[in-house]
């Protein structure tokens, strides 16, 4: 059995699974975002006594349900405890090993964009990759330490100091942004910018998360008082990882659309994206809190980067195509064919078919002219990384034959 194929099916399914586990994570980071924004304080004496600092009272799928948050721990432990670990760590095994088997497989294609960059060795470029995600998670988690520490529980009395953590991720995530596409092709430096990020929240999760709760678990077994503080770095940190989820979307889900990420101010695109997810993930943040305090909404955040969108949409729109004059001929599949041969057979002949294409006839050309113009003239994906120097011309041309008809001849049918 061809290795191209069984490769696909490893690709298929990791990115299944990976969607999957993905959408639990998410999903569980969502709910308890707003459960915790959603509590109320409890009016009975007994829910007070047992420690019980707020609660919820749901209604879905037919049943009631009564959520509650104790200040702290309970005062005994109870026996059937579930812990929400296996969603993150999943998530991001299948997401490397996705990672692993597109990008780092196959560096040479997918990794290095020669005029972007020329690395000496495609085992360079792989070992700068992956030091992206550690470095990110080093220097994150240094500036939770060294600034957020203090700011947890008001500790020493410091002011804004999650402003200030906010910030200088901020800065330090336009920094990588920067670097990573100066440094790799514009498709898989997205992808890396995401990566990450994703990353520091499995760390979050792994390094903070899990081990505050088990200390918080040996310490009422052994009958210690128990520190508020694990809670409180676990909390931090969990909001961190709400507020990182839409900007690693977006940054997943740009691999599909090569318009986003082939300009030459392709860092800045990314950013935007990422911020404009940010704040439309604040707004919906504090919306719980505000509804329960029967405040105003705060939804000018999810406008700013609704309008941060809407002003990258403008900014990158491509310029009107000139107009094809009336009675002038479609092109030739010929002409098509001649294309297709300098900037496409490379990769796509009798001997190569990257994803199962060949173009190296006349009638394949004309069997695959929709997926030619959906790669070449509307998501600009192929020729990847545009390694074969495709021109604007020539995708018009494409784009003329196509929309024509993709005639055999020089004249529409």
């Amino acid at each position: 059995m061809d290795f191209t194929y069984l490769l696909e099916w490893v690709n298929l399914l990791l990115r299944w699974v990976h969607v999957i586990v993905a959408i639990a994570w998410i999903g569980s980071s969502f709910y308890f975002v707003f459960l915790d924004n959603s509590l109320t304080k409890p009016e009975s004496d007994e829910l007070k006594a047992k420690g019980v600092d707020g609660e919820l009272w749901a209604v879905h799928g037919g049943g009631f349900y009564n959520p509650q948050k104790y200040l702290v721990a309970p005062k005994t432990l109870p026996e059937h405890l579930h812990w929400f670990f296996w969603e993150s760590y999943s998530t991001w095994l299948t997401g490397f090993a996705l990672f692993a088997v597109l990008y780092l497989f196959n560096a040479r294609t997918f990794l290095i964009d020669t005029q972007v960059y020329a690395w000496s060795s495609p085992g360079l470029a792989v070992a700068a990759a992956l030091a992206f995600l550690v470095v990110f998670w080093v220097v994150y988690d240094l500036i939770c330490r060294l600034v957020g520490e203090r700011s947890v529980g008001g500790k020493n009395g410091m002011v804004g100091g999650d402003a200030l953590v906010g910030v200088l991720v901020l800065v330090y995530i336009v920094a990588a942004s920067w670097a990573a596409c100066q440094l790799f092709a514009g498709r898989a430096a997205f992808l890396m910018v995401g990566a990450m990020i994703a990353t520091a929240m499995s760390a979050n999760v792994f390094f903070w998360i899990i081990p505050g709760q088990k200390t918080v678990i040996a310490q009422m077994k052994a009958g210690q008082p128990v520190d508020a503080i694990h809670g409180q770095r676990a909390k931090q940190r969990s909001v961190h990882n709400t507020y990182f989820t839409l900007p690693v979307l977006i940054s997943m889900l740009s691999n599909h659309y090569g318009w986003l990420y082939q300009g030459p101010n392709n860092w800045a695109v990314l950013v935007l994206l990422m911020l404009a997810g940010a704040l439309i993930r604040h707004s919906f943040v504090v919306r719980h809190k505000a509804l329960v305090q029967g405040k105003r909404v705060p939804w000018e955040y999810a406008a700013v980067g609704t309008v941060l969108l809407l002003g990258l949409a403008v900014w990158m729109a491509p310029p009107p195509q000139p107009k094809v004059a009336a009675g002038a001929p479609v092109p030739t599949l010929a002409e098509v064919k001649a294309v297709m041969d300098q900037r496409c057979a490379l990769c796509h002949n009798a001997q190569v078919q990257q994803k199962n294409v060949a173009l190296h006839t006349p009638e394949l050309v004309k069997q695959h002219a929709q997926a030619i113009y959906q790669q070449s003239v509307v998501l600009k994906l192929m020729p990847m990384n545009n390694s074969t120097q495709i021109t604007d011309a020539e995708r018009s041309l494409i784009q003329r034959w196509f929309e024509g008809g993709a005639p055999t001849a020089g004249a529409a049918p």
